[in-house]
């Protein structure tokens, strides 16, 4: 009877077995995860309303922006949620639903990390090729980055799963378990090392150019004229702008490394282990952290929160009000 009892489905005999966590660890992991997930979706999309909103706002790098909380919005309203039923031992939505899960990971994350290749590569251009900049980076090139940068996530996250979405649940060992099986190798180099090499290349890249343009700037006390005036001003802010996203790229870094460090020293992640809540908190909170980072260093933002929360973005004409 007690084995019965231990059984994740009591009238399976071919059911996976319960191995519950103490009440007050899964009600921590339970608030934590949900706290996140709120605030993930709260600011992010905030995010989404004011970039799409305010005329002012529509611009390349804000756009790659506007990409980046979508995909973090989409991961606090949907990948979270069905993280914390995986906190628990066994799954009960059925082997079709934890496939499409793992798959619109595979499609969130795998989109926020080209949306940060694809920043790193504005920034770059914006410091390092400044006067090429607006011909070499325009909207409508940038739209066509975001299309496909989200066309190639869904993409890879089809091949990367196509086994498991042809056959769901062929992985299992026992029924109650979700898991899924893809080339670890792979997925290390094409959506980890590869990427993440170019974004800190393009970073190292910025930060020497962007310290040396510093110090010319501070040493300039002699006469100018004013058109050098006009550049010395947009490149202040486009080391400002630099600086910002430095930060989010930093913490992306911070948040994603050691998911796939687990990955490159071999250790077996066990489903719902403490290892693998802790991981994947982390990778979450770089969702959530994101919009953070904007409130504290971008003012358009601490606005465009106060004008969406007072409501005054109803009113007529409110997308051309001067918010920079």
């Amino acid at each position: 009877m007690m084995e019965e009892a231990e059984l994740c489905f009591p009238h399976l005999n071919s059911s996976c077995r319960k191995h519950s966590r103490p009440h007050s660890e899964a009600l921590l992991i339970y608030t934590v995860l949900f706290s996140i997930s709120v605030i993930t979706v709260v600011l992010n999309l905030l995010v989404v309303i004011s970039i799409s909103h305010f005329r002012q706002l529509h611009t390349t790098t804000n756009l790659l922006l506007l990409s980046l909380a979508v995909s973090d919005f989409l991961v606090g309203l949907l990948v979270m949620p069905f993280r914390i039923l995986l906190t628990e031992p066994c799954w009960m939505l059925g082997d079709l639903l934890c496939v499409l899960y793992y798959f619109l990971i595979f499609v969130t994350f795998c989109t926020s990390v080209v949306n940060m290749v694809l920043i790193s590569a504005d920034r770059y251009v914006a410091i390092c090729d400044p006067l090429h900049y607006p011909t070499k980076i325009t909207l409508e090139r940038v739209q066509g980055g975001v299309l496909l940068s989200w066309i190639y996530s869904i993409i890879n996250s089809f091949l990367f799963l196509f086994d498991n979405l042809k056959q769901p649940g062929r992985y299992n060992s026992c029924y109650g378990e979700c898991v899924v099986n893809i080339a670890g190798a792979v997925d290390l180099v094409i959506n980890f090392i590869v990427p993440i090499s170019a974004i800190v290349i393009l970073y190292l890249r910025v930060f020497v150019v962007a310290v040396s343009q510093a110090r010319v700037m501070r040493s300039h006390i002699t006469a100018v004229k004013l058109q050098t005036s006009v550049t010395v001003t947009v490149k202040k802010s486009e080391l400002k702008a630099a600086r910002t996203l430095g930060v989010v790229v930093a913490v992306f870094l911070t948040c994603y490394c050691p998911y796939y460090g687990v990955s490159l020293s071999g250790y077996e992640l066990m489903m719902g282990s403490s290892t693998d809540v802790y991981i994947s908190f982390l990778v979450f909170l770089n969702s959530c952290l994101n919009p953070v980072i904007y409130t504290f260093f971008y003012p358009w933002f601490r606005k465009s929160i106060y004008l969406i929360a007072t409501l005054k973005i109803l009113q007529p004409n409110s997308s051309g009000i001067n918010i920079l």
